[in-house]
């Protein structure tokens, strides 16, 4: 019997939060692969705020998802049918899948994982684009050396709590902000930084005055507005602010808030540097290897949060942006 494949195809741009509306859920057959391509079957799906933009008309760093096209997606999958001789059926392989069943695509942007070395989302996480994400942004961007402050926005998030860690591992005090006393004691007592910053009840800049007391010599910023002013007013000279993401922004009707203490950074003969993880892709082999090592000796800890049903995406999205993921958030298929 011939597979069906159902899917996710973005229908209407979305203004404020993602609805259900703004996708059509259809189904159609699986293709065949052509020479050159695979047919995966999609295990695994990345649920990343990033995703909020790419249903955005306008220039960005990729274009946007067209109207009727399959929601874009990071996965991880098996491939069940091949025509490259460098894929078996029964690879495990990461891509860009889309929000579907089954994918039949390229093999161009397909890497090979070891099921057996690591639980297949961990490679969407720590050991995938989450990790190598903080990886460049914290060393390279933010060039972050031993004795440093590192105060990251989003903290218990998929990308905040890996920029923490390395950020112990390289030496560096570690300070994070993010919502709710759960999250802050997971920060502080499982994964070792040195204080936590509750926005939800703490007055975030006196928060960083006590946390940050000499100033803070590099911002990982994953959310924008408000905690980044709150950021921008306690920089040491010289320092560097890494912007990653503004998640508080994404969903806003009203167009996107800038920095209104931007001066800041005059003052202390600072700078603010945006970076995408994409312009690192030739030094991908080199941050694995390194991320994997200290997940292997215990150095960097992996947390996933699994929510279930491909029919849930458009709902599971939103739990990004409501703040009630704790590390990062994958689709099971």
């Amino acid at each position: 019997m011939a597979l069906v494949n159902h899917r996710f195809q973005l229908t209407s741009r979305p203004v404020g939060l993602v609805k259900r509306s703004d996708f059509t859920y259809s189904e159609a057959p699986v293709a065949d692969p052509a020479e050159g391509e695979v047919t995966v079957k999609v295990r695994y799906l990345s649920l990343d705020p990033a995703m909020r933009g790419w249903m955005n008309e306008g220039k960005s760093y990729v274009p946007p998802v067209g109207l009727g096209e399959t929601m874009r997606a990071l996965g991880i999958g098996e491939v069940i049918a091949s025509k490259d001789a460098k894929f078996q059926v029964g690879d495990f392989v990461t891509g860009l899948f889309g929000v579907q069943e089954y994918a039949t695509l390229p093999v161009k942007g397909l890497q090979k994982v070891d099921p057996k070395a690591a639980h297949l989302p961990v490679y969407l996480s720590v050991l995938g684009m989450t990790g190598l994400t903080a990886y460049f942004g914290l060393l390279d961007v933010g060039q972050a050396k031993a004795g440093d402050t590192v105060v990251v926005s989003g903290a218990a998030g998929a990308t905040g709590m890996v920029v923490g860690q390395i950020a112990k591992i390289k030496g560096c005090r570690a300070v994070g902000i993010a919502g709710g006393a759960e999250k802050c004691d997971y920060l502080v007592k499982e994964l070792g930084f040195d204080a936590a910053i509750d926005y939800k009840n703490q007055d975030v800049k006196a928060g960083l005055k006590v946390h940050a007391p000499d100033g803070i010599n590099v911002y990982f910023d994953n959310v924008g507005g408000d905690i980044l002013d709150a950021a921008l007013s306690r920089l040491a000279r010289n320092a560097r602010v890494v912007v990653c993401g503004a998640i508080s922004q994404y969903n806003s009707s009203e167009g996107m808030k800038g920095p209104a203490n931007y001066l800041s950074l005059l003052v202390n003969r600072a700078r603010m540097e945006g970076f995408v993880v994409f312009d690192y892709a030739a030094r991908y082999g080199e941050a694995g290897r390194e991320l994997a090592g200290w997940v292997a000796a215990g150095k960097l800890k992996s947390r996933e949060q699994i929510v279930k049903g491909l029919d849930t995406f458009p709902e599971s999205l939103l739990k990004l942006f409501r703040g009630e993921n704790t590390g990062k958030l994958v689709l099971e298929v």
